[in-house]
């Protein structure tokens, strides 16, 4: 309804504006944010419309003097007085050791700019299980950065998050519409003493395939059919909505960027054949999937149940490389963090999609990267309640038919996969990826 053209702050960052033009009226209005109990920025004033937008910018400044000197009784809101969740001070009471991740993103420079964009985000975030912060600092560091991820994810799209209830994860609700989705990762293999067994060697080409063909789809598998399971369509806040699985990599350290290709083979039980080339795109039907002594059943949207599975989703580059990108790009910080992206892109040019190379700087110049960046949405053929391409537009949507050939629609610039470098200024380079975490 309204477009955000021009932004201010003032009183050392106390209070937060905006310029507001009216997409329909085409007039203009100012909106005074100011932090609220927990630090958070809402709305606490505010202009009336105006034709012009210098008018309607020196209306703003107006009410900003006005408002400074009384902003302590206009910024309290009355309906929370919780204090902010603060993620980032080591909890005492805690028998796990801190998660390594954790530790270089609380105390690496090079981390700045994710830890610095993470630290509003708290704000606004509402521990509805209890055990979020503890999880974040030790065991479960990959699987809460993935549930921020989605937090950003869909605030950007424009949904209200309720969190009143802990289960699924995330019910969302805006003008598009409203949906639920559970978050869940794919993590390493532990033995019975809980260490971490190494993954098979992938060193040539053809036991990379065998793995993408087999072994990778055997690894979503587990999470995915534990969500299934649980049968959360049977809840009542989320009956009659579509339900979104959203699933992460975290199996090893590159996991993200090599196994993408194997997530659709086990959703839709297609994959391509020995033969395939692009005048002629034969696929073939999987049954099972193999590795060793284990065998699966394939096809995850045909399981019994996953009707109601609308959606699953994925993003390779939603990782801890994420959060520092954008934090870069929009100020946060150290100013000796220099940050190099590259990788492969997917570019949509004249209707024919195309891989490329990429490389660049993160800075605010550049590119702006969004949170929808790089999510892929597979689509339930069977699903009872769809997931309408409209509640995540910026994202790669992939739907099957009956043929068993891929139909995707895809953004114009879709990274397929992302690295990214750490320098921080006078001192030595620090090499990350977006898959370190």
């Amino acid at each position: 309804m309204g477009e955000e053209i021009l932004w201010f702050e003032a009183s050392d960052s106390r209070i937060v504006a905006t310029i507001v033009r009216d997409r329909h009226d085409h007039d203009f209005a100012g909106m005074i944010l100011g932090r609220d109990e927990k630090e958070r920025y809402r709305w606490i004033d505010g202009t009336e419309f105006f034709k012009s937008r210098i008018r309607a910018r020196a209306a703003l400044r107006a009410k900003i003097e006005e408002i400074i000197p009384i902003l302590e009784q206009h910024r309290k809101q009355d309906d929370n007085d919780k204090k902010p969740i603060d993620f980032f001070s080591p909890l005492k009471k805690t028998k796990q050791p801190l998660h390594q991740s954790f530790l270089s993103l609380t105390n690496l420079e090079g981390f700045s700019p994710a830890k610095e964009i993470i630290e509003p985000m708290m704000r606004w975030h509402e521990d509805a299980d209890g055990n979020f912060v503890e999880q974040f600092q030790t065991t479960g560091f990959d699987s809460r950065i993935w549930e921020l991820y989605l937090f950003s994810l869909f605030t950007e799209a424009g949904f209200i998050i309720d969190k009143s209830s802990a289960i699924p994860d995330f019910s969302c609700s805006g003008p598009a519409g409203e949906f639920c989705a559970e978050a869940t990762t794919v993590n390493p293999s532990r033995d019975k003493k809980g260490q971490i067994i190494p993954p098979p060697s992938f060193e040539t080409e053809e036991e990379m395939n065998a793995a993408i063909r087999d072994y990778f789809p055997i690894k979503f598998a587990g999470p995915l059919t534990e969500k299934l399971r649980k049968r959360y369509w049977e809840r009542e806040n989320v009956q009659g909505k579509p339900f979104i699985i959203a699933i992460q990599d975290f199996q090893t350290p590159t996991a993200m960027n090599l196994t993408r290709d194997a997530l659709p083979i086990y959703l839709y039980g297609y994959r391509q054949a020995d033969d395939w080339c692009m005048e002629d795109p034969s696929v073939q039907r999987v049954e099972t999937h193999q590795w060793g002594t284990k065998i699966i059943a394939s096809n995850f949207f045909e399981f019994e149940g996953a009707e109601y599975i609308s959606a699953v989703i994925f993003n390779s580059s939603a990782t801890i490389s994420k959060f520092n990108r954008i934090g870069l790009q929009a100020g946060f910080g150290s100013d000796r963090v220099r940050l190099f992206r590259f990788g492969k892109v997917c570019k949509n040019e004249n209707g024919n999609p195309h891989i490329a190379d990429y490389a660049h700087y993160v800075s605010a110049d550049a590119m702006a990267e969004t949170w929808s960046e790089g999510l892929e949405v597979f689509h339930n053929p069977r699903a009872i309640h769809p997931l309408p391409v409209e509640m995540l537009p910026d994202a790669a949507h992939h739907f099957m038919p009956d043929d068993g050939l891929m139909r995707s629609r895809l953004p114009d610039r879709f990274p397929t996969q992302s690295f990214t470098t750490i320098d921080v200024e006078e001192l030595a380079s620090q090499p990350d990826d977006d898959e370190l975490f």
